[in-house]
């Protein structure tokens, strides 16, 4: 029994050397990082931030791979795939902690085909109509929308995606009708409310804040707690005439079942320098986005828990796929 003992330590110290000494190499070369959603939006837009720093900090090129399609599914699935070597990882956002209750025949499951490695940041969203609709604050949209049920419409990036489901959210907690008009990435969902194609947007301040300032948006709420640092007079929506309103758009970083932890430890670590570095909080700040830091572990259970937070809002919201 002695003898067994001692080899089993044997070979489990070996095992841990081997991935130490794996990690320790990693990356030898190119990873990629899917993107499941088009570029030019806020996931593709910190996915290549982050691919070119992590470049920097770790001598292999990170390589952004756009694989937009059927509301993340598409580009999710070849993630989950993918070899769990830790030469592919997925950016990924809350738009698939919403999926596993919106879209139940998923060829994947987020908590049993990925492991957590780590999340970027997270920003508020922002209301926005188009100038030419004649509502100058939240409440006389409301109003509006109250006034003329089913005649209003508002854009997204797609069923499940943080704007679809801010969206839903809204239409529930201010008791109005307004159609939702699903595009197939976030900047053609941006271009036809700017185009007036649609009459209202729930988007990301991070993209829209310059819209919005430019006069080719009007405004009316912003979606967090408190209100936004980059978008300080427009009130939250809470405040502007729907109490307890709350909505934001986060961003994450994960990677197939089965890579091996040394290596999710040592990406988390190299996220967590970058997040923490003065220059990018700086930067991320005047767009509207504010660092997140966890653990692997942490990360985990903010996932879990935000899978339980999103299917309610589903139930709530009554939100379906084709929706």
């Amino acid at each position: 029994m002695r003898h067994l003992l001692a080899r089993g330590a044997a070979a489990l110290a070996l095992a841990l050397a081997a991935a130490l000494a794996f990690a320790q190499d990693y990356p030898a070369r190119p990873v990629k990082i899917v993107v499941p959603f088009a570029a030019g939006g806020p996931a593709d837009v910190y996915a290549r931030f982050l691919a070119q720093r992590l470049q920097e900090s770790l001598g292999q090129p990170f390589v952004v791979d756009n694989r937009p399609g059927g509301g993340a599914i598409l580009g999710t699935e070849i993630a989950a795939k993918s070899p769990p070597d830790g030469y592919t990882l997925l950016l990924m956002s809350n738009t698939h902690t919403v999926n596993e209750s919106l879209i139940p025949n998923r060829p994947y499951q987020l908590m049993r085909d990925f492991v957590p490695v780590a999340p970027i940041n997270y920003s508020d969203l922002v209301l926005v109509v188009n100038p030419d609709v004649k509502a100058a604050t939240l409440g006389e949209f409301i109003a509006l929308a109250k006034a003329s049920p089913g005649k209003l419409n508002y854009a997204s990036s797609g069923p499940g995606t943080p704007y679809h489901m801010a969206g839903e959210l809204f239409k529930s907690m201010a008791g109005v009708d307004i159609v939702h008009v699903p595009y197939k990435e976030s900047s053609a969902a941006r271009t036809a409310v700017i185009a007036g194609q649609v009459e209202m947007m729930i988007d990301a301040v991070t993209t829209m804040s310059p819209q919005a300032a430019a006069g080719k948006v009007r405004a009316l709420g912003t979606t967090g707690k408190a209100r936004s640092a980059v978008m300080a007079s427009t009130p939250t929506i809470a405040e502007a005439g729907v109490p307890g309103y709350e909505a934001t758009i986060w961003l994450g970083v994960i990677a197939p079942k089965g890579t091996p932890p040394a290596v999710v430890a040592r990406l988390n670590a190299e996220i967590a320098k970058i997040a923490a570095r003065p220059d990018v909080k700086a930067d991320w700040a005047k767009q509207g986005a504010v660092a997140m830091t966890m653990s692997p572990d942490e990360f985990g259970k903010f996932l879990a828990e935000d899978i339980v937070k999103w299917e309610k809002v589903v139930k709530l919201s009554g939100a379906k796929p084709d929706q």
